[in-house]
């Protein structure tokens, strides 16, 4: 299953900065993450300071 990230994202990009194939972008208040470009590594939840992105 791909991550999501939940609405305890804080928007500082540190997530998109780590994903190995750019399916992190900034959304409405938070970022998101495109389910079918995630190849769920977790790079994005390692890196997180609020644990924002989870797998589903």
């Amino acid at each position: 299953m791909a991550y999501i990230i939940s609405d305890d994202c804080i928007s500082c990009g540190a997530c998109a900065a780590e994903c190995p194939v750019d399916a992190i972008s900034e959304g409405d208040g938070k970022y998101v993450i495109d389910a079918d470009a995630c190849v769920e590594c977790g790079a994005c939840a390692g890196v997180c300071p609020v644990a924002a992105p989870q797998a589903e």
